[in-house]
């Protein structure tokens, strides 16, 4: 029987506000997404689904591990972990077992992505691309069309980013949905319906790539998933520890398997899509993967897969912060180990957007107001948590009541069973993985790479025999590739693509090794052979060139 293939379709920084949420999500009525409701129509809605992460560069490096951030060193925004060995990014699994494996293009795991992962890695990777049109595939395509950036764009750029966005379709800011934690104003209502046009602009992507594959006649053969990485990216979501910051849109359709119209009420991670997919197609799931499958090789979907849900808030940019959460089926528990400091840290980046802009200047006019000896009267209380000096300890929502997270329960003797047993859950969460955001960064970094020099992965050990080469690597955790395409000069990476971890091409097609290689199954019959040894959080090795015996014989 023909493996599936997967077509992962991610976006950036977007809650559920999609059509097919409405009801679940408040203000997803607002969406125009009719590619992305007719996906979910097709296959599963996934009702609570949760990022590991409220930003983009942790969240997904759990996503593509199956890992806690926590646990594997990857929680802090813009590292180079050096994860423990037996982590690996899921496409390579796929990759052993026979799968064509593609990423169109964005990375950001964390690391940088070693050859063994992808087939291809560029702009351009398609399924198309594969030079075996019936081996199965691994694709995620990642777009940026939601990013936070694309928000705030001057008016020019902005109907560019949205031209497949009709008039019709257009978000009016007078009916934009606006969570009563921000002030209702013209900018945080320009804000928002942009941000809808931009999920609708998405919603075109999708349909064209799902076109693709209809076209292609693959759609009855290819689990479809849809994700994004973390929440909206605006104050109080992207960035925070709370319900808009984690929850999360999650679509997936399996034609013959998975029923229509499909509706999934249990708590979910992202981060269970890593062994989700491994034990659809009946590959193992990894021993050391924390993440739970939700759905099984028959397509069934699995009952209650998490009693909770756990996320956490670390270091983005230069802002220093602690924060870790859990949920169950009603609640919201939230712990700040830095409860001295603000919400809203200073930080580079976001601070230059309107939406932050405007919650400092609305602070900075309350505090005239003050000077001018009259009471606080332009954001309410709740709005002032956002820009508040300092944060409770202890946070807790009972979410299905307040979806807005609006009243802190903590404090409320008719909630402290909730209070004590989600305390507990997160305490029994960190002793059981570990927690090495609550260790001193600078120490982390210095155990990783002594002295600022990363480790190395030992040179393969080749073995020419009349059989063929065989190849290993004394490192553990190492993982193999070769090729018989002769070396050349890389191409320079962006500065971005170096943050981001994105592979530098050498123009080479590099392979995974899996098993011992026969003079027969090179391309080409070529003579020599080039390996390497790649460990994540490792340089990679130095090329080892080797020779088939039988080539050297009969020269």
């Amino acid at each position: 029987m023909k493996q599936p293939n997967i077509l992962w379709i991610s976006t950036h920084d977007i809650n559920p506000d999609l059509g097919c949420y409405a009801g679940v999500w408040p203000g997803a009525e607002y969406a125009v997404t009719p590619n992305l409701d007719r996906l979910a129509a097709e296959g599963a809605r996934f009702d609570k689904a949760f990022a590991a992460a409220p930003i983009c560069a942790p969240a997904r490096s759990a996503i593509m591990t199956g890992c806690f951030p926590t646990a594997i060193g990857t929680m802090h925004m813009r590292t180079k972990a050096v994860p423990p060995p037996e982590v690996r990014l899921l496409p390579e699994y796929f990759r052993a077992a026979g799968y064509w494996t593609a990423n169109n293009v964005f990375t950001d795991f964390q690391v940088e992505v070693p050859r063994t992962v992808f087939d291809e890695c560029s702009p351009t990777a398609h399924w198309r691309n594969r030079p075996d049109p019936d081996q199965p595939f691994f694709i995620a395509f990642h777009g940026m069309a939601t990013h936070e950036s694309q928000i705030y764009l001057e008016a020019e750029a902005f109907a560019a980013a949205t031209a497949h966005v009709p008039e019709d379709a257009r978000h009016d800011p007078a009916a934009a949905p606006v969570p009563p934690y921000y002030p209702d104003t013209p900018v945080f209502r320009r804000a928002i319906a942009r941000y809808a046009d931009l999920v609708t602009e998405m919603d075109h992507w999708v349909g064209g790539i799902l076109a693709q594959l209809e076209d292609d006649g693959l759609a009855r053969d290819t689990i479809v998933v849809f994700w994004s990485d973390h929440g909206r990216g605006m104050p109080r979501a992207k960035r925070w520890a709370n319900e808009a910051g984690l929850r999360e849109p999650l679509v997936v359709r399996w034609p013959g398997h998975i029923a229509p119209g499909t509706v999934v009420g249990d708590l979910v991670h992202t981060m269970d899509l890593a062994p989700t997919m491994l034990a659809a197609v009946g590959l193992p799931v990894p021993s050391h993967m924390h993440g739970e499958p939700f759905l099984r090789a028959d397509g069934s979907v699995a009952a209650r897969p998490n009693e909770f849900v756990f996320g956490g808030r670390d270091r983005q940019g230069e802002a220093e912060d602690t924060s870790r959460t859990v949920r169950d089926a009603r609640y919201r528990y939230i712990r700040h180990f830095h409860h001295d400091r603000p919400a809203m840290q200073h930080n580079h980046y976001p601070d230059q957007l309107t939406t932050w802009e405007e919650l400092r200047t609305f602070a900075f006019r309350e505090a005239e107001q003050l000077g001018r000896g009259e009471p606080k009267s332009l954001l309410t209380p709740l709005q002032r948590t956002l820009l508040a000096p300092n944060k409770p300890a202890e946070e807790l929502y009972d979410v299905e009541a307040d979806p807005h997270e609006t009243h802190n329960l903590a404090g409320d003797p008719a909630h402290a069973a909730a209070l004590a047993r989600l305390r507990g859950a997160l305490e029994s969460w960190q002793s059981r993985y570990g927690d090495l955001g609550l260790m001193d960064e600078d120490a982390l970094n210095e155990g990783w790479r002594p002295g600022g020099r990363a480790h190395a992965t030992a040179p393969p050990h080749v073995i020419a025999a009349l059989d063929g080469l065989t190849a290993s690597c004394p490192t553990v955790g190492s993982s193999l590739v070769w090729t018989v395409d002769p070396p050349t000069e890389p191409r320079e990476r962006t500065p971005f693509e170096k943050i981001a971890g994105i592979p530098a091409d050498d123009g080479r097609r590099w392979h995974l090794y899996t098993e011992p290689l026969r003079s027969g199954s090179v391309p080409g019959g070529s003579e020599a052979v080039w390996f390497q040894a790649w460990r994540l959080g490792f340089e990679p090795s130095p090329e080892v060139t080797a020779s088939f015996p039988m080539a050297r014989s009969d020269r």
